[in-house]
């Protein structure tokens, strides 16, 4: 039996801790928090920093694992590629790792190999005269951690006085105190999600997003399919496929968001050298292609032969539970909630619990996961139901 270890062992890592004791692998988890869900479904596992490369690695070389992988979180890409480059196992290189955790390198290199069509990008540290800088870029611009993940820290700025309040909100979720600064285009975001596999790159999907308004710009559910032309989808594919080349990404999973102008213009916002969060991996690629997108991530992982057969497919929206400020009252009965509605329900909901206004996928308290024969009648349930607990959890608040 292989042994793989899993880089992170929070809600979204242990769908694919789960996976792996699933299709016969012995899992080691590691991850700061002594509580993670994960641990329980983990054959063995360590309370360690994920970002602590060293720790990891001694982890790892102790328990002699055959494979090594992160998802659904940014903190754990460089150490999974320091893991892989000092014991020799499938990864992509340390290099690879350390360039993709740069946004402002990612889009200088995509705009060098013409793979990238962003008007303007500038990067911000803490030397840069932000007022003097204010006065010289073309709005409108947005502002993003040059670290960041999920959409936190991101704002659009319209005009020269916004750009410093802008700033100091990206440099509260940035740990190295650098800023992007990259050119606002109008569009629809997307999201794809690939695999590459001894180089070879498959694009598994296009994912239709669902966004928060401006200032904020924070993910609030996906679906497959998407409202794309089959032009356009062909396109998108083509530059996700060419951006992790040029990248040098020859290994795993990769997510990217996209936003793609009316007029058919593809634009690289991010790129991800990991599975993608909010349901991607566990559901939306998983029922919207038929492909076990989980199962091949953790095979390419450890060496083994990939299987993206697909098998029975269908659409599937989701929609992240995603509320005004307030105290949650009352919850329904899950199981009798999706049994009424036909969904899947992720929460962590509890009486008396404070829900933040909705701004990043941190203030999100769940995921409802709808499966259908059509996009529109999958849309449909999710959104009656996510409706349904914004009238139900704060009964004494809800307008």
């Amino acid at each position: 039996m292989k042994k793989i270890l899993i880089v992170g062992a929070g809600f979204l890592q242990s769908f694919v801790i789960q996976k792996a004791k699933e299709i016969g692998y012995e899992v080691y988890a590691v991850d700061a928090n002594p509580n993670a869900l994960g641990f329980r479904y983990a054959d063995r596992y360590a309370v360690i920093n994920i970002v602590d490369e060293q720790a990891c690695l001694a982890y790892a070389k102790e328990n002699r694992i055959d494979g090594v992988l992160t998802a659904a979180t940014e903190y754990g890409v460089l150490t999974t590629a320091y893991i892989a480059k000092e014991l020799g196992l499938p990864g992509i290189s340390y290099e690879t790792a350390k360039l993709i955790k740069n946004k402002y390198q990612v889009t200088e290199r995509l705009l060098a190999h013409n793979v990238e069509d962003v008007r303007q990008v500038l990067e911000i540290s803490e030397n840069t005269d932000v007022e003097e800088l204010s006065q010289k870029i073309k709005y409108p611009t947005i502002v993003k951690p040059r670290d960041g993940s999920g959409s936190r820290g991101i704002r659009r700025v319209n005009k020269a006085e916004e750009l410093i309040g802008a700033c100091e909100y990206a440099r509260k979720c940035s740990s190295s105190d650098c800023l992007v600064i990259e050119s606002f285009i109008e569009g629809k975001e997307y999201g794809a999600e690939s695999l590459v596999i001894n180089g070879e790159v498959y694009v598994l999907g296009i994912m239709k997003k669902w966004m928060t308004e401006p200032p904020y710009y924070a993910e609030l559910g996906h679906s497959l399919p998407n409202d794309l032309s089959p032009d356009t989808q062909k396109k998108a594919k083509k530059c996700v496929a060419d951006a992790i080349k040029v990248l040098g990404i020859d290994h795993g999973s990769v997510n990217m968001d996209l936003l793609i102008s009316e007029d058919g213009k593809v634009h690289i916002v991010d790129v991800g050298a990991r599975m993608g969060g909010n349901m991607i991996g566990p559901c939306i690629i998983a029922y919207g292609t038929g492909i076990d997108y989980m199962k091949a991530m953790i095979q390419i992982a450890v060496g083994d032969k990939v299987d993206l057969k697909p098998n029975k497919s269908c659409a599937v929206a989701t929609k992240i539970m995603a509320f005004d400020e307030g105290i949650v009252e009352n919850i329904p009965d899950t199981k009798e909630t999706e049994t009424a509605f036909g969904v899947e329900i992720y929460h962590h909901l509890a009486v008396g619990m404070k829900v933040n206004e909705y701004h990043t996928n941190l203030d999100g308290c769940g995921y409802i996961v709808a499966k259908a024969d059509t996009y529109e009648e999958a849309v449909l349930k999710a959104e009656r139901t996510l409706r349904f607990y914004k009238q139900t959890i704060f009964k004494s608040t809800e307008k």
